[in-house]
């Protein structure tokens, strides 16, 4: 599976790209031991590196910034997702328990400041096209009783059938990962700004803590970077 960037973005977003990888035969769990212990380290650590001051000269997190200016979305009711997290953590809220390859790909995320998007693959149909939304398109998002309507300046991310991500912060509730996941595709989402270099670093990143975690095993077609269509 690939995915395809459309030209139009390509040409406004210089740099703009994402990297996919796939995991099969994950396990899914609610909830283990040893990821609880490592969110606790994980928690200890953000505590000392960062401050809710210094959050916002990360230049991974300006990146992310910018780039929801530019398509209309206020980062400020909108964070970047590994930054909402961070920001969780020096709130003194504890990391979010939602099942363990959730949890796993979360503190990836915090690790390497960089979004990540996760997808229960069984449930994808065909390609994946990275676009400008449609005027009135729908969209239901994890967690939201009932769809959006967009207003067609947001970057969403769709199959043969349905939007499945307005990029690069919110998944559909449809293809979220859950207990019965059995194979995932993994998203890291870059943006203009952000280095190739750093977005493959982070894949790698997600896909050891995804499997230490999960088990499964990392695919052969394993890392296909987002090309223009």
């Amino acid at each position: 599976m690939f995915l395809d960037i459309q030209a139009e973005l390509k040409d406004r977003f210089l740099g703009l790209q994402a990297i996919m990888k796939h995991v099969e035969d994950v396990s899914v769990e609610k909830k283990k031991a040893e990821l609880e212990l490592s969110k606790r380290e994980t928690v200890e650590e953000v505590r000392r590196i960062y401050t809710l001051e210094t959050l916002r000269d990360v230049p991974i997190f300006r990146a992310y910034r910018d780039f929801f200016w530019h398509i209309g979305i206020d980062p400020t009711k909108n964070r970047p997702a590994a930054e909402a997290l961070i920001r969780r953590v020096l709130s003194g809220k504890p990391l979010p328990t939602i099942n363990t390859l959730v949890d796993a790909y979360n503190l990836a995320s915090i690790k390497t400041c960089i979004s990540v998007g996760a997808f229960d693959a069984d449930v994808l149909k065909g390609g994946l096209v990275l676009r400008k939304a449609k005027s009135g398109e729908e969209f239901r998002g994890i967690g939201m009783e009932k769809p959006m309507r967009l207003k067609g300046n947001e970057i969403v991310i769709s199959d043969e059938e349905k939007l499945i991500a307005v990029y690069p912060y919110r998944d559909a509730d449809e293809t979220k990962i859950t207990l019965n996941t059995k194979n995932v595709l993994l998203l890291v989402c870059g943006v203009p700004g952000i280095n190739e270099d750093v977005l493959k670093n982070a894949g790698r990143i997600v896909v050891d803590h995804v499997t230490k975690f999960c088990g499964g095993r990392e695919t052969q077609n394993g890392e296909n970077q987002g090309h223009p269509l």
